[in-house]
């Protein structure tokens, strides 16, 4: 899943591509299977994009990407108006890091039959990073994720359209990550794909000392464990290249190993 940001102020690329349409079609050429594309900063601290500049960000951006990009589109929003008009104008997900508490949200994936992403987030953007606090976090997180397919499943949204984040960075500090990360099959147990948003997040800079710009390695390093471990199927990524050459090495070694076993007996 590549990521558009059609903002200035995102915490990684925000104002680098102006021309974010040429940008998602060169993520596209580099191997991206779905593209992410959002017009509101979600990063630690961000302040909230009101509606009509929202709109005036992403709908162009969507519009022509459906006629040209030739993969699926997701949405990445908070708010059902921005949704429904996307989904009018062509994507065929809605990416809600607020985990579709908002019954007008479930409404408009529900109407249109949409893909969803359900994440959890502790708090809003603004201040989900001030000291946020879990008994359990891998408990408490995959208990809301579970609650939330229940949900979703009554309000008409199938199974099979849904797909969980938990969220890593969104209202947790760097040992809750860690746990996040190395019990993700907790998650993955709900039954549903697991969406993994680790690039270029805090943490990783944290643990390796590295500015936004060099944290493109220890991204990879994350989401090729959780590829390799099968706890994370959707790898949302600024860096398609290096994660689309990861998989396809990763897939390789693992269909050999399987043969190896076959000829061995094992």
């Amino acid at each position: 899943m590549g990521i558009v940001n059609v903002t200035p102020d995102s915490f990684s690329d925000g104002g680098k591509w102006p021309d974010a349409v040429a940008h998602a079609l060169a993520l596209v050429e580099e191997g991206a299977d779905i593209l992410d594309i959002g017009g509101e900063s979600t990063r630690p601290g961000a302040v909230p994009v009101p509606l009509d500049e929202e709109l005036r960000r992403v709908v162009p951006v969507v519009t022509e990407l459906a006629k040209r990009a030739g993969v699926p589109l997701s949405v990445d929003t908070i708010k059902p108006e921005v949704a429904r008009a996307c989904l009018d104008a062509g994507a065929s997900i809605v990416n809600d890091v607020s985990g579709f508490r908002d019954p007008a949200m479930i409404a408009v994936a529900s109407q249109f039959r949409a893909g969803v992403v359900v994440m959890h987030m502790r708090g809003e953007p603004a201040t989900m990073q001030q000291n946020p606090q879990y008994g359990d976090v891998v408990a408490e997180v995959t208990a809301f994720l579970q609650e939330r397919l229940r949900v979703l499943g009554e309000s008409g949204i199938p199974p099979e359209a849904v797909c969980l984040d938990p969220g890593i960075g969104f209202g947790k500090a760097l040992e809750h990550n860690l746990q996040l990360l190395a019990n993700l099959d907790r998650v993955a147990a709900l039954g549903r794909p697991v969406c993994l948003g680790v690039s270029r997040k805090g943490f990783i800079g944290a643990l390796c000392g590295r500015e936004l710009a060099a944290r493109d390695p220890g991204s990879l390093a994350v989401a090729c464990i959780a590829a390799a471990r099968g706890t994370a199927h959707v790898l949302r990524v600024h860096d398609v290249a290096g994660a689309r050459d990861a998989a396809l090495l990763l897939a390789a070694i693992d269909r050999h190993h399987c043969s190896g076993e076959a000829a061995s007996g094992e």
